[in-house]
């Protein structure tokens, strides 16, 4: 999936958020986790509910284990996220989380437009390919990076995505929910289209989102040269 490449400069390179962007994985994910807190009864066998999980959207692993475990040790918080890590890959390849109307069409429309379409996620190594898969989206995404994978914050990994594959900044967007979305595409130095239907609240964005059927009109008239 990390294919180098040049691109065009009439080239849209669109780059997704997941969570609350292209699907919504909140009750599975809790599911999986579930599994794995209830046999940890050195801690009390904790439980979450998706609104927990709704909170924990967006963040890196390492601040959502600090979120759900506040009382842990360090090196316990890291084992048993780790361990919440690996089943939620095993779990979402069967179970899968709900897509988002109209994201299958709506990302042919785009591709149909001449975009280049990327992810960038704070997401463990594992969850984008499991999402490709649930959704048979693999060939429609061009490269995608997260944080499992690179321990970096979702500005730096959009900034070395975009590094790999050459994107000028004028070209490319990044499309999420919540205001930590918007911080990373600022500071990536990229315009931010605001999922209005995911997680979250923007401060500011160049542009938003009721569904994600409106993105190729909305992308239409940010880059009307292209």
């Amino acid at each position: 999936m990390n294919k180098t490449k040049q691109n065009f400069n009439r080239t849209i390179n669109v780059i997704f958020d997941v969570d609350g962007t292209l699907w919504d994985s909140a009750g599975e994910v809790s599911n999986a986790w579930n599994s794995v807190l209830l046999k940890h009864t050195e801690l009390g066998s904790p439980q979450i509910t998706v609104e927990d999980m709704y909170r924990y959207m967006g963040h890196t692993m390492e601040e959502i284990a600090l979120m759900m475990l506040p009382d842990a040790g360090e090196k316990q918080r890291k084992e048993v996220m780790e361990e919440c890590m690996e089943v939620e890959n095993k779990w979402l390849m069967t179970h899968s989380g709900r897509f988002y109307p109209a994201l299958a069409g709506t990302l042919d429309r785009l591709l149909k437009m001449g975009c280049q379409l990327y992810i960038v996620s704070n997401c463990q190594d594992g969850y984008i390919q499991a999402m490709l898969t649930c959704g048979d989206l693999t060939s429609k995404i061009s490269d995608f990076e997260c944080f499992g994978r690179t321990k970096l914050q979702k500005g730096d990994n959009i900034l070395l995505l975009m590094k790999r594959q050459g994107i000028a900044p004028e070209t490319a967007v990044y499309v999420g929910d919540t205001a930590m979305d918007e911080k990373a595409a600022k500071h990536a130095g990229i315009r931010f289209i605001h999922a209005k239907y995911g997680f979250g609240k923007a401060d500011a964005p160049d542009a938003s989102l009721s569904a994600i059927h409106e993105l190729p009109e909305v992308l239409s008239k940010m880059f009307p040269d292209f």
